[in-house]
């Protein structure tokens, strides 16, 4: 059977992955995407005169703590995932903002620096939490495939 798509489906309806060009382009744009921000870090911290600069120093200040929200939030739907790390990046870049210019200490490498750490603070937590969570829910000796049985005595 045949769908408007043009993907082949199986008799229990399970659809196959397509063959083409286009398969890998999610991860190709997240790799152009994870360059992009990485120059854009770099460009700053090195305060290079690239007119590059500014725009890629832009996307990293969203795209960092966006992808570390959006880790964090793996529970929501694509779409409210994205909104929300979205909000949560312009957030937590406006806080960096608001409280470099409260301290009179303002600079963009200053401004770099503290969005990475706090990205990877986040992603760090998000990692942390989860692997307690998988450690709490998990019984003991399933990751080695052995199970164990609890023998009572008898009063014979």
């Amino acid at each position: 059977m045949r769908s408007s798509t043009g993907n082949r489906n199986t008799a229990d309806g399970e659809g196959r992955e397509r063959a083409g060009p286009g398969r890998d382009l999610s991860a190709l744009l997240a790799g152009a995407a994870t360059g992009t921000a990485a120059c854009g870090a770099l460009l700053a911290l090195m305060d290079s005169g690239s007119p590059l600069r500014g725009p890629c120093a832009l996307f990293f200040l969203l795209a960092a703590p966006a992808l570390a929200i959006a880790v964090a939030l793996r529970g929501l739907d694509p779409f409210g995932r994205l909104i929300a790390a979205l909000a949560g990046a312009v957030a937590l870049d406006m806080l960096v903002a608001q409280a470099m210019l409260t301290v009179h200490r303002w600079s963009v490498t200053g401004g770099i620096a503290a969005v990475t750490v706090l990205s990877l603070l986040i992603l760090l937590a998000t990692r942390v939490r989860r692997r307690a969570g998988s450690r709490e829910r998990a019984p003991e000796g399933s990751k080695t495939g052995q199970s164990f049985v609890t023998a009572k005595p008898t009063d014979s």
